[in-house]
């Protein structure tokens, strides 16, 4: 009985103060919980997990998002996967914690909508921040950008699946019974065009 009302009474200290929920409306978690910015960006590499952002540079970034137009939890997700071309996509548990923080500091606030789900505007004093703190917010807005690659990137799956097809089908012309050395220069001369014609795209 003893134990089971101390590890009651240890999870009460631990909860922490009410953050925002998972459709962005108040709710159990922690609104400084889990060091909201520590994990943002963070990515495997040699020797462990390297921090591409830290917890202020996650404020700045969906400060700058919400600036821009309210958004909601989901919406800063997406804008945020869609900035780095789908490279990377900060997690619930990462972001509705900060939006939790931006708030307590007066930097956001909710705005009437007619969606169920509540989108977060930035206020004067969110604004008056982001400005104090433009030459960051652009530093951090900028390593997004870079995740993304070429501003052009397309998905390479049809070229690796022509290039696929390409191989296969010359590993079967070589393995036919009967195969003439006329036949082979034929079929490379078919495949020296291609690349020369690719080459001059």
């Amino acid at each position: 009985m003893h134990n089971h009302t101390h590890h009651t009474q240890h999870r009460q200290r631990c909860a922490g103060p009410r953050g925002f929920g998972r459709h962005g409306g108040f709710g159990p978690g922690r609104a400084f919980g889990g060091d909201p910015g520590g994990s943002f960006g963070d990515r495997p590499g040699r020797g462990g997990r390297r921090r591409l952002f830290d917890s202020e540079a996650l404020r700045l970034v969906l400060l700058h998002l919400i600036a821009e137009e309210p958004r909601h939890g989901y919406e800063l997700i997406r804008a945020i996967e869609e900035l780095t071309g789908g490279a990377y996509a900060p997690s619930p548990g990462v972001v509705y914690p900060t939006l939790s923080l931006l708030a307590e500091l007066g930097h956001i606030a909710e705005a009437e909508t007619e969606s169920s789900r509540k989108r977060f505007a930035a206020t004067p004093e969110g604004l008056a921040h982001l400005e104090t703190n433009a030459e960051a917010a652009d530093a951090a807005m900028a390593r997004l950008a870079a995740l993304a690659g070429p501003a052009d990137r397309v998905d390479p799956a049809p070229l690796k699946r022509a290039m696929a097809n390409l191989g296969a089908v010359l590993e079967a012309q070589l393995r036919q019974e009967g195969v003439d050395r006329t036949r082979l220069l034929e079929i490379a001369a078919l495949v020296d065009e291609a690349a020369s014609k690719i080459e001059r795209l």
